[in-house]
């Protein structure tokens, strides 16, 4: 990557912004690649997991980056997944009020979806995703094989964000994804490349019509209203893409009862996801009150009223505040019915 990311100029000096997972995976590697093309790099890992994705991990990078000198003429790297994109980024945004970076994704989650738009941000106890700003990253560098050492969970976490597209904005995309569920399960690199191109492709399209989520961009939610509200009341147990998987099947029973979605694509839609081998229900043990309390938390409430993503086919949703409490609870309790 060092050869591609030299002829850029993004920065002086480059921080390599990762956790410290990764870190042991790919950040030597990336480091010599760097050093090897005349870029001068230094590694800044900080401790793994969702739960560091918080202020005081941005305070203590900023303060590490200061310390060692780094200036608004320097460049940031993400490299990592979802939250280490979040976290650097956020971080990119705010040190010395603002530096380049880039995303290095090595998630299928991150490389389809998290490093493409410009969202950063962390975490508070009220609520995910709560402090960040809009940054976008001078390059998104790609690289299909890392894929490779993935866990099956975490693949399967990326691909609930796949899923998503095509239920969004692409029915073809979502017909494609069944049919080659096996092979791109078993990560058939021609397949993938292909796939992770469609899914830039929508959401930089929905992005340059709508960068700040003031319309548009709203659509990129789908699952993830319920599906956040998920992740937090399981103490972020369940990881991000499982919990939108849940989300995406709860925002289609939505749709049904509200009679816009036909009970033969909810099937379809439901089929898909549980054939992926992702969840499809709420976990029973999860505590609903606390769900629907974190719901209320959403970033995307508006007057006290929370917006959902529904779809009324699979190609096409729409945005609502009109839920019926009693709905939102039967779909959470797995109560739901066509009628």
């Amino acid at each position: 990557m060092g050869s591609s990311l030299a002829p850029k100029r993004y920065g002086n000096r480059y921080a390599v912004v990762t956790d410290t997972n990764v870190a042991t995976l790919y950040g030597e590697k990336l480091l010599e690649s760097m050093n090897a093309a005349g870029l001068d790099a230094k590694m800044v890992p900080f401790p793994a997991g969702e739960k560091n994705k918080n202020l005081a991990t941005v305070g203590a990078l900023a303060s590490r980056l200061a310390k060692a000198g780094f200036d608004r003429h320097d460049c940031i790297v993400a490299l990592g997944g979802g939250v280490v994109g979040d976290i650097a980024g956020f971080l990119a945004s705010s040190y010395m009020r603002g530096i380049p970076f880039v995303q290095v994704p090595t998630t299928l989650l991150a490389q389809v979806d998290s490093s493409v738009g410009g969202k950063t941000g962390v975490d508070i106890p009220e609520g995910k995703n709560l402090v960040g700003a809009f940054y976008q990253p001078q390059s998104v560098f790609i690289d299909t094989e890392v894929l490779k050492t993935l866990p099956r969970q975490e693949l399967l976490g990326g691909l609930a964000e796949v899923l998503k597209y095509g239920v969004i904005r692409d029915g073809d995309f979502f017909t494609f994804l069944e049919e080659y569920r096996r092979q791109i399960i078993h990560l058939d690199q021609e397949l993938l490349v292909k796939t992770i191109h469609t899914c830039c492709s929508i959401k930089s399209d929905v992005v340059e019509e709508d960068e700040r989520e003031g319309g548009l961009r709203k659509i990129l939610n789908y699952g993830h209203t319920i599906g956040h509200a998920v992740e937090a009341a399981s103490n972020f147990e369940i990881i991000h893409g499982m919990a939108v998987a849940i989300g995406m099947v709860a925002a289609a029973r939505l749709s049904v009862m509200k009679g816009t979605l036909s009970g033969v694509e909810n099937d379809r839609i439901y089929s898909v996801i549980s054939a992926y081998g992702m969840p499809v229900d709420v976990p029973t043990h999860l505590n609903r009150q606390l769900i629907k309390k974190y719901l209320k938390a959403d970033k995307k409430v508006v007057s006290g009223k929370v917006n959902y993503v529904l779809p009324d086919s699979i190609g096409s949703t729409y945005i609502t505040d009109d839920v019926d409490q009693r709905q939102l609870d039967r779909v959470l309790q797995d109560e739901w019915s066509y009628i």
